[in-house]
């Protein structure tokens, strides 16, 4: 080894001892007399101090031609340090050095390597590895490894098997687009990377490994935002013999034992809500459950008395911002653009305040008598000092729109604590969505998800009616993973593939291999998948899974670091079988 200690490590304990230390130069301070760098490693930092007529002429000077960022190797006596500094765990301790090595030099950094950077975005992605020495960078990586210690830990306890699947797979039809790999040996043939495991540990199922895990590579072709990237990480597990109870229980475990060794929480009760009411109340199914301020229609009270907005509008809905009757013009006028801007969807915003006398007075009150105000209070059960802020058209998009007024009112209120979780188990999807520019049903999860037993009938008669015996798992309005108990049955699952769509030809050419193993005793199972990047960034409190992932991509699916991706060389294009022809957008 090049070193006896880390930088992080020295204490006063171990005054007098002769130590050597290797790492990165922070910063140098020069008083003349005396001077001083802080050295950097992994662990920490240690100051070496190098006095006038202590230490040589030799080790002085070069000391002075130290930059930024020099590799060194440095030998010395650990010594008390003069002006102790509280806030480093060295800070008792400096090292007076005997001899000094430059193991490496540096070019000036880019951006300054500390926790407050000078650097922006794009400037620290295309020097990541610059970027990952700055404590805030590593410290996230830290907290990555830690909680897949303790899932594989956790999970190795309730006898799950970790099993490797293919990378190198078979495109399907289903989700997101696939990112594909041609095939050298196979001209004209195409590999897929995937975009989960799910069929291989359905496979696995059959094969009789009763409890599966993988903490797995995936990818998706598709446009990315703040919790997205091209390639991602998700603790995948499957179990046989069991029912939807029990997969609830195991990761409720799971995720109270990660809080636990990582957090250092006890986290609260999981409770339980069914899709159709996360909708209703919250306009969302992974509804920020933090705070109150659950939706409230107003179709009986509020149609019917002239109102045109309100009269032609399929759902009337709000909530009761509690307190917030002192809202200015101005805060209004702000909720009002930032309902209207196209990422929310609404065409304006109706408000109602409740005054210390118990009226309300509304922007709409030439419509409205106090009598009818009256009933709009007591349908959101308001008191004085509220404020009551309702929008008014189609219901899906209305209530897509007022989800994201009551985040931002949560926001605006402070009551989105990122140091208070809240779980929640959603349950009771639709098994089906359809489209209607298709004309055609699709999987709201996946075609492998089981059908409640009760709905069953429903197939053939109602098939937009049928439940799925599928949950997701949301913290703090984010959706931490989903699964579901799925279809073992050959016959049912043949069924499930002609409601969407596909002939007896295309299923069997896709999925024949899975079909075929269901006919050799396969087990009843279901599985969950949770996005380990997501669960990383909600533990350290941020909102990208970028700064949880060492080497990222940009918002284009760029990495902007090594300048991927690139085209490739005539020859290889030729090798592959392959011509391309880029349109111009």
């Amino acid at each position: 080894m090049l070193r006896t200690h880390t930088c992080g490590e020295l204490r006063p304990e171990h005054i007098g001892q002769t130590v050597t230390l290797c790492g990165w130069v922070q910063r140098t301070r020069d008083k003349g007399g005396i001077s001083w760098i802080d050295l950097r490693d992994r662990y920490g930092i240690t100051q070496l101090a190098l006095e006038e007529g202590v230490e040589t002429e030799e080790l002085r000077e070069a000391a002075r031609n130290l930059g930024r960022e020099f590799v060194l190797q440095i030998s010395g006596k650990v010594a008390e340090r003069y002006s102790k500094n509280a806030n480093m765990p060295t800070g008792d301790i400096e090292i007076r050095v005997e001899s000094l090595q430059v193991l490496n030099p540096a070019k000036l950094p880019p951006f300054l390597i500390e926790d407050e950077t000078d650097g922006g975005d794009d400037l620290r992605m295309k020097y990541r590895y610059l970027d990952l020495r700055r404590n805030a960078v590593r410290r996230n990586l830290e907290l990555r490894s830690k909680l897949a210690q303790q899932v594989r830990r956790y999970l190795d306890e309730q006898n799950f098997i970790e099993v490797e699947t293919p990378v190198l797979i078979k495109s399907t039809p289903e989700g997101a687009r696939d990112f594909v790999v041609p095939s050298r040996m196979n001209p004209g043939q195409f590999y897929a990377l995937p975009q989960s495991p799910q069929t291989f540990k359905q496979l696995l199922m059959v094969s009789g490994f009763d409890k599966y895990f993988q903490i797995v590579k995936c990818f998706r072709d598709e446009d990315l935002r703040a919790d997205r990237q091209p390639e991602f990480t998700q603790i995948d597990c499957e179990l046989s013999f069991v029912e939807q109870e029990d997969i609830l229980n195991t990761f409720e475990g799971m995720t109270r034992h990660l809080f636990r060794e990582v957090k250092g929480i006890e986290i609260g009760e999981f409770p339980r809500m069914t899709y159709a009411d996360a909708m209703r109340l919250y306009g969302s199914d992974k509804p920020d459950t933090r705070f109150a301020m659950q939706f409230g229609e107003l179709n009986n009270v509020a149609k019917g008395h002239g109102f045109p907005v309100f009269d032609a509008a399929e759902l009337v809905v709000g909530i009761n911002a509690n307190t917030c009757a002192s809202f200015t013009r101005k805060q209004l006028d702000e909720l009002t653009e930032f309902v209207k801007r196209p990422q929310v969807g609404a065409t304006g915003l109706v408000y109602a305040r409740v005054e210390p006398d118990g009226t309300v007075k509304s922007s709409v009150d030439k419509f409205y008598s106090q009598e009818v105000l009256q009933r709009w209070k007591e349908a959101f059960g308001a008191t004085s000092g509220d404020l009551l802020l309702i929008l008014a058209g189609p219901a899906d998009k209305t209530r897509k729109a007022l989800n994201e007024l009551r985040l931002e009112m949560g926001q605006r209120l402070g009551l989105r604590n990122k140091e208070d979780f809240r779980p929640l188990w959603v349950l009771d999807f639709p098994l089906l969505e359809f489209n209607e520019e298709d004309g055609r049903y699709y999987a709201m999860h996946h075609p492998f998800t089981s059908p409640k037993p009760e709905d069953v009938a429903l197939l053939d008669t109602a098939p937009g009616e049928v439940r799925a015996n599928a949950y997701d798992l949301v913290i703090n309005g984010v959706e931490i993973g989903g699964g579901s108990i799925r279809i073992h049955d050959r016959a049912v699952q043949a069924r499930m593939f002609k409601l969407l769509g596909f002939s007896d030809e295309e299923a069997q050419a896709q999925f024949g291999f899975l079909l075929d193993a269901f006919e050799y005793g396969a087990p009843p199972h279901g599985g969950i998948a949770l996005g380990f990047d997501r669960l990383c960034s909600m533990f350290g409190g941020a909102d990208s899974i970028r700064d949880f992932i060492a080497f990222p991509k940009n918002n284009s699916g760029r990495d902007v670091m090594i300048d991927s991706p690139s085209p490739i060389s005539g020859a290889q294009l030729k090798e592959l079988s392959i011509e391309t022809k880029v349109e111009e957008k």
